[in-house]
């Protein structure tokens, strides 16, 4: 039996200075390479081997690297751990599809066997358990894209401008990669070009059987016939029906327009009802943030004149603080629109398919020229260039209209679009406060 040493080798000593391995390792002592003891005809004969403990850091760093090419940054946040898979108290949904949903999520994304099929309305939970199970699989090493599917055919189109990708080698990166998801199937342009990319794709993955899986609010008759006919396929594809209502907005429902105006925002979310944190004793200067924050606001909503930013981690009151300025407002008889970015940008795709009842003019119009807009959560929006220049586009209009604003965020200044960022600096019209305390919920854990 051969043996395994970190010994006093020639090769061994010659790697010491490398020293990648953890320090505290009883194998490799820390260089981070093995040397086997075996014999002099063996193949393996004189050749290093990465120790375990180097073995590990190797997976973190692919894990890593997949991570970022994947296109899940966006969506970090969203994981099995975190899935209400009760949705939201007091919703209908009798036959427990959202559970039923969780449970085949979690086994599809240990099996990676066939094809899944999400079907379901706005913020039933379709892009979180999508998105749960690209980033399960990425831990495990699996090459792995995640793409809406308007972003997969903007991710095309870009090639043509692009030097550095051709458009031959994105399409055979999309259709051959290990695992794809493709997000909002149905919510893109439906162009003669695009309809055929995407058959493209579907057909190439399904001929290979490729792991794929794809979420739709789309009646799978609306769509193309020779995708649909694939999505339907029993032997390969698993498709589970979600009824859950709206998590986001549980009126939504009851509204004519897409875009919900204040009601969509939980009554809770008040000035009376915000939460000065006093009990959880911060630093001074963490205290001095969110009262800074709390006052600006309270004037804001009793004057809304320019814009208000309102930027920090994930947890910190800044959506209580933009909901209560809206419900303020409201109560005085004005009718504010309140968004989460990447809902509007999901609402606005969904004006180009043929059946909406919508159109985008529509839409964007009435985003543009709200009385008050409140825009939560600017940069969990996946970032491609049609979502940056919509973006651009009606911040553009805002600013140049003087219209009331407010802007929530967790990305600092450098992250935001440069257009936007130059009108965000501009202090005759926009005021930023910076709330720089820690996460609500991971403090209360704190405190128990």
């Amino acid at each position: 039996m051969s043996k395994v040493s970190s010994g006093n080798t020639e090769n061994t000593r010659a790697s010491k200075p490398i020293g990648i391995g953890e320090k505290d390792c009883p194998l490799c002592k820390g260089l981070g390479y093995l040397h086997r003891d075996l014999p002099i005809d063996h193949p393996q004969f004189g050749k290093l081997e990465l120790c375990s403990c180097t073995q590990n850091k190797v997976m973190q760093s692919k894990v890593q690297r997949l991570y970022q090419v994947s296109n899940l940054d966006v969506f970090k946040d969203m994981t099995f751990d975190n899935f209400h898979i009760s949705g939201r108290s007091g919703t209908h949904d009798p036959n427990k599809t959202l559970e039923v949903a969780y449970q085949t999520a979690q086994n599809y994304s240990q099996s990676l066997n066939g094809w899944l099929l999400l079907i379901g309305g706005y913020g039933c939970g379709k892009t979180h358990l999508a998105a749960a199970i690209a980033s399960f699989v990425v831990s495990l090493g699996i090459p792995t894209l995640f793409l809406t599917v308007p972003d997969l055919l903007d991710w095309l189109r870009a090639t043509f401008e692009n030097d550095e990708q051709s458009y031959e080698e994105r399409l055979d990166e999309i259709r051959n990669v290990r695992f794809l998801v493709l997000d909002d199937l149905g919510t893109q342009n439906a162009t003669a070009w695009a309809t055929e990319k995407l058959y493209q794709i579907i057909n190439h993955r399904y001929t290979l059987r490729l792991p794929t899986l794809v979420t739709t609010n789309q009646d799978l008759n609306t769509i193309d016939e020779r995708i649909a006919s694939r999505l339907q396929d029993r032997e390969l594809v698993t498709k589970v029906q979600i009824n859950a209502p709206d998590y986001r907005n549980p009126v939504l429902e009851t509204v004519a327009s897409p875009i919900s105006a204040l009601a969509s925002v939980s009554d809770h979310r008040t000035f009376d009802q915000f939460d000065d944190r006093r009990s959880e004793k911060l630093k001074p200067d963490e205290q001095h943030s969110l009262e800074q924050a709390f006052y600006a606001a309270q004037k804001f909503a009793e004057n809304p004149t320019g814009w208000l930013v309102l930027m920090g981690t994930f947890g910190t009151g800044k959506t209580h603080l933009a909901a209560a300025i809206g419900h303020y407002r409201a109560t005085l008889g004005e009718e504010p629109i309140f968004t989460v970015v990447p809902d509007l940008l999901d609402h606005l795709r969904a004006t180009f398919n043929p059946h909406s009842s919508i159109s985008y003019d529509h839409i964007f119009n009435q985003v543009r020229n709200a009385d008050l807009l409140i825009l939560d959560d600017l940069g969990t929006q996946s970032a491609t260039p049609w979502a940056r220049e919509k973006l651009y586009q009606i911040f553009n209009y805002r600013y140049e209209a003087k219209l009331p604003t407010v802007i929530t965020t967790t990305l600092s200044l450098d992250e935001i679009d440069p257009r936007i960022r130059s009108r965000m600096l501009d202090e005759r019209v926009c005021q930023i406060h910076m709330l720089i305390i820690p996460p609500y919920h991971v403090s209360k854990r704190k405190n128990k």
